[in-house]
């Protein structure tokens, strides 16, 4: 083994061997990436078929702290962009990494995030074809910030997005809501928080391409990240010009969460989610979604929580268990800041 260091240092982000010595260690050995060039040059047989397209998307990913319950900031990272890629109906083909290192970042916690990384990038059928390392210095980054690009293929024939979604058309999500947002809060020890909880944070690729084949009238989806469900529906159906209704009783949250919330005063519907959807489906496809998405571990929660409907465009509402309604609006300001 070149790299004998066990923290990074300014050295490494310099340019010579000793940044050649931390690539070569620590990312190609793992990622792999074709070829050696600058930049990664790409085929797939799905971008032959007429019609396809390319559905492209970045991101970047500053969570704190690097490792929690459930996950890292590396599996988010890959997570996070495959999930951004899936619920526009694409199939994640490739993936860029580019890692922003703090000096003084111990290189065993790097090497444990890459494992991670190249861990559920395989579950997801995806190749980290290309990337990038800087070395900031001591004090001026928090151990490591990860940005990620990534491209998956559209069928054709595959067209959804909010703009489509229709009155009548059924929410659904995949499971239990605002772990991942609940996890983070209690992995950062400020509030002495005692719960057994882990991040959901997982890779929704396949899910979204078996829910997909079972019942292609699927208007539209999106991932419940920062902001929680509440902002997804927000914009979904703000982006449709329609009202959304969403049943209290419905939602899946475990008491764990419930009671985070109930303690520290926070709404679990902005609460931040690294492995749930939600999608809209037409009424008659509702059965043949479901039973796809609970035959997968990814969707074995999988429930209906509201529906579209031609009030308030723009307008999404909660009924009470006890019978009212209220607004749900846009998340205000940060809940939870450093969430992924």
């Amino acid at each position: 083994m070149a790299l004998r260091d066990t923290h990074v240092t300014m050295a490494h982000g310099g340019g010579g061997k000793a940044m050649r010595d931390l690539i070569a260690e620590v990312f190609t050995s793992v990622f792999q990436p074709p070829g050696s060039e600058d930049q990664a040059r790409l085929m797939s047989d799905a971008l032959q078929e007429p019609g396809a397209r390319l559905a492209f998307t970045t991101d970047s990913f500053v969570v704190t702290p690097l490792e929690f319950p459930g996950g890292d900031i590396g599996r988010i990272a890959v997570c996070g962009t495959v999930n951004d890629l899936a619920v526009g109906g694409a199939r994640p083909l490739w993936l860029s990494a580019a890692f922003i290192i703090e000096e003084g970042c111990a290189v065993a916690i790097l090497r444990r995030i890459v494992a991670s990384m190249a861990d559920e990038a395989a579950k997801a059928g995806v190749t980290i074809v290309t990337g990038d390392t800087k070395v900031v210095e001591r004090g001026k980054g928090d151990g490591v910030f990860i940005t990620t690009a990534g491209i998956g293929v559209i069928a054709p024939g595959c067209d959804i997005g909010a703009v489509r979604i229709r009155p009548g058309d059924v929410a659904i999500v995949n499971g239990v809501l605002g772990d991942h947002g609940a996890t983070i809060l209690a992995a950062r020890g400020d509030l002495a928080l005692s719960v057994d909880l882990v991040s959901d944070c997982a890779g929704l690729g396949h899910l979204m391409r078996a829910v997909l084949t079972a019942a292609p009238g699927i208007t539209a989806a999106r991932d419940c990240t920062r902001g929680g469900l509440a902002s997804a529906l927000n914009e979904m159906a703000e982006a449709a010009g329609l009202s959304v209704e969403i049943d209290e009783a419905a939602l899946p949250l475990r008491p764990e969460v419930a009671g985070v919330c109930e303690i520290l005063g926070l709404d679990p519907l902005y609460l931040a989610n690294e492995g749930r959807l939600v999608l809209f489906c037409p009424p008659d496809q509702v059965a043949a979604a479901m039973a796809a998405m609970r035959a997968l571990p990814e969707g074995a929660g999988a429930v209906a929580i509201g529906r579209a409907g031609q009030g308030h465009p723009g307008r999404v509402t909660l009924r009470t268990r006890f019978g009212g309604a209220r607004i749900v609006g846009m998340l205000v300001g940060e809940q939870l800041p450093r969430i992924c």
